[in-house]
């Protein structure tokens, strides 16, 4: 499915999802690798396949299939990550936080793309995701490696964006 099919998609009462998801596709706070590596992450964090069809089929007219499967393994790692962290965060019972994790995530640095990238990648989907813990151990590592606030925030635009559209498509397939 295309980006344009995606956009044609999204019905009338979510237009402005529509406008919302072409504009954050073209910001130019982020490098291409950024944009639409932020963009497969987090499709793959809504669930929607049209939608990760969509992205992942757009994204390869500007990544290398390296950095597409970068930005895929950081949409499942942050699957698995932000529902273990956030129970973590969720629980009152601090004992939690001195058992091991004992999860692999060598993902987290055999990625082979630029680590900032990888990093923000996880931002934006521990961002779906609701997981505190991850969106601040993240966001404060693509801060300290020289992005700013303005970049942080283009990359949660596109995944609240892309989330809202997954919602409305959702909801359009469940009326079908």
């Amino acid at each position: 499915m295309s980006l344009e099919t995606v956009l044609d998609t999204i019905p009338q009462y979510a237009k402005d999802i529509r406008v919302n998801l072409g504009n954050v596709l073209k910001q130019t706070e982020l490098t291409p690798q950024q944009l639409w590596g932020t963009a497969v992450a987090c499709a793959i964090a809504t669930r929607t396949p049209a939608v990760i069809r969509a992205m992942e089929a757009e994204a390869a007219q500007h990544l290398s299939e390296q950095a597409v499967d970068a930005a895929r393994t950081a949409g499942v790692l942050m699957a698995m990550n932000n529902v273990y962290y956030r129970f973590l965060h969720l629980t009152n019972n601090e004992k939690y936080s001195s058992i091991p994790a004992r999860l692999r995530m060598q993902g987290l640095r055999s990625h082979g793309v630029d680590q900032t990238d990888f990093e923000l990648w996880c931002t934006a989907v521990s961002a779906i995701n609701n997981c505190p813990a991850c969106v601040a151990s993240h966001e404060k590592v693509v801060r300290d490696k020289g992005l700013n606030e303005e970049q942080v925030a283009a990359a949660i635009r596109i995944a609240a964006v892309i989330h809202a559209a997954a919602t409305a498509i959702d909801q359009q397939t469940a009326q079908l």
